[in-house]
């Protein structure tokens, strides 16, 4: 039979392939939250940008329609960054949620291998003990044949 530690790295393996899991769904999450930060980030910019040329613009006489349609675009605008500031709080929670997953698979992952190292170390003292005894037995028995 298989020492203990041997028949426990089946197990080592399946928490590897779920820290493995973890850490895509993770990287996924990352990828997404970057990817939502950067249109909001964007919007913000197009924003400004919109708002100074709109400032610009209104240099000389401008009509109230061309005034309101600046206005109703802003607003638009700010819809946009609102809706996208949701995105981000959302691809927040969820990379929390995923950074949280990873961790815990981590840790069970590097206990199994301590649990494992530990067996390792349980089977060394063993078999030196009995390699010991086996010894002292046959020390015993050649002290008592010269007898």
């Amino acid at each position: 039979m298989k020492p203990r530690s041997e028949r426990l790295k089946v197990v080592l393996a399946l928490e590897q392939r779920k820290e493995d899991q973890a850490l895509t769904v993770l990287t996924a999450a990352r990828q997404k939250l970057q990817s939502h930060q950067q249109q909001l980030d964007d919007l913000k910019r197009y924003q400004a940008d919109y708002r100074q040329q709109m400032r610009q613009g209104q240099q000389g006489v401008v009509s109230v329609a061309k005034l309101q349609g600046w206005q109703a675009f802003i607003a638009q605008l700010d819809v946009a960054i609102s809706q996208q500031e949701k995105q981000v709080q959302q691809a927040t929670v969820a990379f929390e949620k995923a950074r949280a997953g990873w961790r815990e698979a981590y840790e069970r992952k590097q206990g199994m291998s301590r649990h494992i190292d530990a067996c390792k170390a349980q089977e060394l003292r063993e078999r030196d003990q009995h390699e010991q005894k086996q010894a002292d037995e046959a020390a015993g028995r050649m002290h008592a044949r010269r007898r």
